[in-house]
């Protein structure tokens, strides 16, 4: 099949959501749907459109992390967006760039709200979240504040997500009428359908067919359909993304030197996990640290988990999948001793649901800091499937098939990070209790 041109990327035409977002003139704006409806390139396409029409105009494109949207947003803007040997292009290479300026005056800042900093201290007419699902409501309230630079003739925040659960706050601020939502569809982006004829492309059935019908439960109504549905069987229905994500600078004075922990789940095809756990003097655990990633030798994920670590102390264990080839490989590489997880199902899960329930100090005893991932595995994205632990919990669900009843076991599905939170969760709080048990 032929690709594209660059050329014939650029000739775009909106349509649908597109088209809506393009005109729509109200103070927030949701972009809602499956993967694939072109969200992001309707957004960036109005953003060129403002900044050459309105003199001086400043936006600001937005990501929860500066680093996502280097190999995201950015890589559309200039490669399909922005008219090539356009003066904005030249400078700064994308990942050092801190904005666009136009020969009119116009401005557009890069940033990231993992580092806030000046990209906080100016106004702007517009601004662009992206995958809005990765920051808190407090996050898009900060930035609100700051639409108020009076250039052009009304100021915006639009913003695109993937649908989640019913319950999330970017839908619920919708049903309040705070927000306008936007509902997209595969339809409107023309790279997936041809409206001539009124069919999918080449590319659109190959992406849809290929990749969003394989996928399965509560992942295929979102990405898939587009709904804003929960799981079923839920397993760890107590974790609530507000209680339970941290960002690192919100991180207890003095955490650098707590004891760690580290858990492995081996995989190859699958994902494998590794997870840097710091225990706190009262026993809480908090994922610091977590490489994700399939495709890749143990020998290699060895010598990136000593990068990782350099500094920081040593673990008081490293805790493992079962594969006994795999642990000797990895204290080859490592030059530390490994243990076998506490591998029992049932009790694991429960006490990390003990663990995600607070206490009477209102506070759970496990937390996990956001954007602890080394590295999104390209692969794992591209087939819409999680990139880190966080992200299989929503679709961690018990199996009722074959008779099976509620609470027996999970759907052995996407559940590599879930099971290495079991064997850290285990290690302190069943192996621990064991050994005092029997002395």
């Amino acid at each position: 099949m032929r690709q594209p041109t660059r050329e014939e990327m650029r000739a775009y035409r909106p349509y649908g959501s597109a088209l809506q977002v393009l005109y729509a003139k109200d103070d927030e704006v949701l972009l809602s749907g499956p993967a694939g409806t072109g969200k992001s390139r309707g957004v960036l396409e109005k953003f060129h459109l403002c900044a050459e029409k309105y003199p001086g105009m400043r936006g600001l494109f937005l990501r929860k992390t500066r680093a996502s949207l280097t190999h995201s947003g950015l890589v559309t803007f200039e490669t399909k967006v922005v008219p090539a040997g356009h003066p904005i292009l030249e400078g700064a290479a994308r990942p050092q760039r801190g904005s666009y300026v136009y020969p009119n005056g116009s401005e557009i800042v890069v940033g990231g709200l993992d580092k806030p900093g000046k990209i906080m201290s100016t106004e702007y007419d517009l601004v662009y979240i992206q995958e809005a699902i990765e920051v808190t409501e407090n996050d898009l309230e900060s930035v609100t504040t700051r639409l108020r630079n009076g250039v052009m003739p009304y100021q915006q925040l639009i913003a695109d997500t993937n649908p989640d659960k019913p319950t999330h706050w970017l839908l619920q601020r919708c049903l309040r009428g705070q927000t306008r939502m936007i509902e997209c569809r595969h339809e409107d982006n023309p790279v997936y359908w041809d409206h001539e004829k009124g069919e999918y492309t080449p590319a659109g059935r190959a992406y849809i067919q290929g990749k969003l019908d394989k996928l399965t439960g509560v992942r295929l109504q979102r990405l898939r359909y587009g709904k804003w549905v929960a799981a079923e069987g839920l397993i760890f229905d107590e974790f609530d993304a507000a209680v339970h994500m941290v960002d690192e600078k919100d991180l207890p004075k003095g955490w650098q030197k707590w004891p760690r922990l580290w858990v492995v789940d081996f995989g190859f095809k699958n994902p494998f996990v590794w997870q840097e756990w710091a225990i706190d003097p009262d026993g809480r655990l908090w994922r610091i640290q977590e490489i994700y990633k399939s495709k890749t030798l143990v020998e290699d994920h060895a010598r990136r988990i000593l990068q990782l670590t350099k500094g920081s102390p040593e673990p008081i264990a490293i805790v493992c999948d079962h594969d006994a080839e795999d642990r000797a490989t990895l204290e080859r590489h490592l030059g530390m001793k490994t243990k076998a997880a506490h591998k029992t199902v049932s009790d694991g899960i429960q006490a990390v649901k003990s663990r995600l329930r607070p206490e009477d100090d209102g506070k759970p005893r496990i937390y996990f800091v956001r954007d602890a991932i080394d590295e999104r595995d390209a692969d794992l994205e591209e087939r819409k499937l999680p990139c880190c632990t966080e992200e299989e919990f929503d679709g961690y669900v018990w199996d009722t098939s074959g008779g099976r009843r509620k609470g027996e076991e999970p759907v052995k599905e996407n559940d590599h990070g879930s099971d290495a939170t079991r064997y850290a969760v285990a290690e302190r709080d069943l192996v621990k209790k064991r050994r005092l048990v029997a002395a």
